[in-house]
Formats: C-alpha cells, structure tokens, sequence
C-alpha cells in the first residue's frame, strides 16, 4: 500500500511515506472485485501524512501516522450509529439500475428534480416494476442520452475497455489524481493551529453535497478546523446529512439575492479554504469563476470535485459516485467477478469517500505552502480519476472477511445529532498526538448563521 500512498504523495509534492512513518494494521477486506479496503486505508493516510507535514513544517518534530484498514473500511460506509431513531433511506423508490432492450443503464433519482426528469423522458412511475416496463423499450445509448440531454442523471454500464476507448475516459484518464496549482501571493498568514488541534484557526468555506466534498470537510473539522458548510434555500440530504455534517456548522444562502451575495463574497474573503462539488461551470456562471474567487480571495487554497474530469466532452455532464462505477467499467467487471446476471457495484461508495479524503490531503498540503509562501493554491480531483486509480490496482483474489463490528469499534460518548443520540465509530486515523475529534455534533442543513465565529 506504500507504493499506492507514493502517487498521492507524488502529487501532493510530498516526500515519498517509509514503513517507519505509516503503518497499516488489521487484516481482512471487504468483498469487491477491487482493492476497495486498500484504497480506504490509503486515501485516509493521505490526509494523515499531509497533516504529519505540516506539524513538521510548524514544530520541527516528526508525527507518525496510523492507519486501521478495517475501520477505514466501515468509515466508507457509515461512522454514524443511531440510538433511538432511523437514518432515512438514501435511495429514492425508482433509483437503481435497470435492464434496457441491449444492456444496463442506471438511473439516479435521489433529487426531485432529477427524478422529474427521468419520469418526463419515459413516463410516471410510481414503482420500480414499472419503470422497469418503460426503460426495456430503449436501447441503453439513447436513453442515457435523452436523460443528460434533458437536465438528469443516468449512466449506461460500459466495460472497462470501453471506456478507456471512450472520448471522456481517454480525457479524464490522461488527467492526474490530484491536479495542483500554485499562485504567488503575499497572502502569508501564521499557523494559528498546535499539535493538539493543527488546523485550529482555519476557516473552511463549504460548498459541497453528497458525498465526496462533504467527507472532506468533515476530516478537516476532525482537526479542528472552523467549517461553515452553504446550501441553498430547500435543498435537503436527509439521508446522509447526520453522516456527514458531523464538525460543522450549516447555513443557506441563496447566491442569485443581492444581499445573500454580499454575505457570500465576505466569506469567502475572510475563508483560508475553499472546498466546492458543483459541476465545473455552476460558480462561474454565477459571477465566482475561478479568476473572480482569486480576485476575492489571493490567498485562497481553492479545492474542487467534478465527477467526471475537468477535461473532455463531458466535463460538464452531473454525476454521482454509482454512475461513475456504470460508466468507467466497474459495475460490469464487479458482474464478471461475481458471475452475476445484473451490474455489482463495489460494496461501499469508494470513489466519493477516497476522492473527499484525497481533496482534504490536498486543502491541508495547500495550507502548508501557503503557511511557508503566501501562495494560493487550486487543486482539482474526480470520482472518475478516482475510479482509474482504483481499476489500476487490479482485481483481487477472495481475502478474509473484515472482522464483525463490536461495540469496543465505538467512541465511548454519544453524540446528540439533531435528530437524537447517536455513537460514532472511532476514527480509523492516528497522527502522534493529534486525535482526530471534533468540536460539533451532526446538525441539520439551514440550522446555523452565515457567519464566521
């Protein structure tokens, strides 16, 4: 896993992790045609060694960083245990994949007004028996594209040949992992943070939804960061929202009002991090392009999702972790491996969850440079890079099962989320004398102010 840590640390311009200063431990893996446990453990121990770095660049003592694969494994699930109450369900009714009149094709329905446009192209539905009825009339292609085209979210199960021979996977395959930039600024600023809590002091601008960004933000909560995390008027994640807000505070703010703008752009002035999962165009049609948010903000360490590149022909297309794995071949190779009669996607959201790790290794490594030059930084990643990196690795031969969880894998307090009490896992991470806790307990979208404290 070393070697896989390495190209993190190659693109992070980090030197490349000993055995001495990250140790994996526990065996076992979850059951996946891939190296889904590894790359749990590896994406995680990437923000560990950028955190172990910039303690290094701050104190001048060396952190080691520890890593348990099998709790990193049940964290790419869910921390979260309810007492008490019930996570709502993360799928809509219609949402799944579903056989067309030549193959597969997913459809992702969780929004309402994605499901409107799934229903507009093929009819109500009320069930999935008879959304099954109107997609087997299409062939995958053209349903797929009549979904996009339309405004929606579907993705038609390709090979992982197919896609490596696509436009879009030739683009995003050429990508790196990590895309990074740098710009000079005199926009130095001093480590207000300490080994307890390293990131203590810093402002975190979130403006991210389910789930890649979100996983980010909530890590650099875990190490003491002030997150403030913006949605706009009505939008909800009732399914995840308790996973995910954990550490942070969360407002609204309706970005085409006069005055919400105002509050916006004063935030993100006064913002050290910025971290944002709209589509590549969303911000910049709204007036905070890359070149106005520098303008705002010279000093910005600007760290971005897209799902499906930042190059190629759909750059621009929505996209979700489960479309990715249709896309990008690993539904169908997930199907070859279990001999099975209909796509298997990994058994855990994989690219979300390694890619949010990746971009908060990414914000904390843009705080260091920052720390040292002043400079802003912009980093650029992608579930679908992500899935590249993962298909890299190989398929895997069957491994021991993960051991059962227990209640010695939960924190000892309980958390009291908004919605009732809760226990969280403990965190799979360990940098020397820097826990990873955090200072807020999950709370509801809209239940904050937009402000900075």
């Amino acid at each position: 896993m070393l070697n896989m840590l390495g190209t993190i640390a190659h693109d992070l311009a980090l030197a490349p992790p000993t055995e001495d200063a990250v140790r994996f431990s526990t065996a076992g893996a979850l059951p996946s045609a891939f190296a889904v446990t590894e790359i749990a453990a590896v994406s995680i121990a990437a923000a560990g060694i950028a955190i172990a770095d910039l303690l290094e660049q701050q104190t001048g003592e060396h952190h080691s960083v520890q890593v348990d694969r099998r709790l990193s494994a049940f964290w790419f699930a869910s921390s979260l245990r309810p007492r008490g109450w019930q996570v709502p369900p993360l799928w809509d009714p219609i949402a799944g994949d579903y056989q067309t009149r030549d193959g597969w094709i997913r459809l992702h329905t969780n929004a309402p007004h994605h499901r409107a446009v799934a229903e507009r192209v093929l009819g109500p539905a009320s069930d999935r028996e008879t959304m099954a009825r109107q997609v087997l009339g299409w062939s995958a292609g053209e349903l797929e594209d009549a979904i996009v085209e339309s405004g929606g979210c579907a993705a038609q199960m390709r090979g992982c040949q197919d896609w490596s021979n696509h436009p879009q996977g030739l683009a995003v395959n050429a990508e790196p992992l990590i895309h990074r930039q740098t710009f000079a600024s005199d926009s130095r600023r001093l480590w207000t943070g300490n080994p307890g809590r390293p990131l203590a002091g810093v402002r975190v601008l979130d403006l991210t939804r389910i789930l890649a960004g979100p996983t980010a933000t909530r890590l650099l909560a875990g190490f003491g960061a002030e997150v403030l995390r913006i949605d706009p008027p009505g939008w909800d994640e009732p399914g995840v929202a308790a996973e995910v807000t954990l550490g942070k505070r969360c407002a609204r703010l309706d970005l085409h009002s006069t005055a919400d703008r105002a509050v916006f752009e004063r935030l993100l002035r006064e913002a050290d991090i910025l971290v944002h999962g709209y589509r590549a165009d969303a911000l910049e049609r709204l007036g905070y392009g890359d070149e106005q948010r520098r303008q705002l903000n010279p000093g910005l360490i600007d760290v971005s999702l897209n799902a499906y590149g930042w190059s190629g022909p759909w750059r621009l297309r929505r996209g979700f972790d489960s479309l990715v794995q249709m896309s990008t071949g690993i539904a169908h190779e997930g199907m070859r491996w279990q001999q099975a009669s209909r796509p298997v996607p990994l058994p855990v959201q994989a690219l979300d969850h390694a890619t949010g790790y990746l971009m908060a290794a990414a914000a904390i490594r843009g705080l260091s440079e920052r720390l040292a030059s002043g400079a802003g930084s912009q980093a650029r990643l992608s579930l679908a890079r992500t899935a590249k990196w993962l298909v890299e690795q190989g398929t895997v031969s069957a491994d021991l099962p993960l051991a059962a969880e227990t209640v010695d894998d939960l924190d000892a307090w309980p958390e009291q989320t908004a919605w009732g009490p809760a226990r969280r896992l403990k965190p799979p991470l360990r940098v020397t004398g820097t826990p990873l806790k955090w200072d807020w307990p999950a709370s509801g979208l809209g239940s904050a102010t937009a402000v900075w404290l």
